[in-house]
């Protein structure tokens, strides 16, 4: 229960800083606890549900979220989450985890190229400043 406890803390930290903790947690439930993909995946959206409504309610309070954006994006989202979530039955859990893990590597390799891209135009922006 304690080590259940600090990945939920690891993947709170992770996702109220904007990183996603699902990033995280997924793939701990299954590499450490032995779940399947698909338990994973489904503990993952719970606790981001929780994790979530605090989330909305700090943001919101500071003012640093624009709720008719946010609404927007929602509508998208939960349309869509509601049409995989019936698929999601009929996949098996090793190719859910093959589907995880290239989103893992895509997300990698395209951060990779926007932190080079702004180095370069870093580079570019202190060579016009000379």
């Amino acid at each position: 229960m304690l080590l259940l406890m600090i990945v939920g803390l690891i993947s709170g930290v992770l996702g109220g800083a904007g990183f996603g903790g699902g990033t995280i947690l997924i793939p701990l439930l299954t590499w450490i606890f032995s779940f399947e993909q698909k338990t994973a995946q489904l503990m993952n959206l719970l606790s981001f549900i929780v994790m979530s409504i605090f989330a909305i309610f700090l943001h919101v309070k500071n003012k640093i979220i624009d709720i008719k954006v946010a609404l927007f994006c929602a509508l998208g989202g939960v349309v869509t989450s509601l049409i995989f979530s019936l698929f999601i039955k009929n996949i098996d859990s090793k190719i859910l985890k093959i589907l995880f893990a290239s989103f893992l590597v895509i997300l990698g390799v395209f951060q990779l190229f926007l932190y080079i891209k702004k180095q370069k135009q870093k580079t570019l922006d202190i060579r016009k400043k000379l």
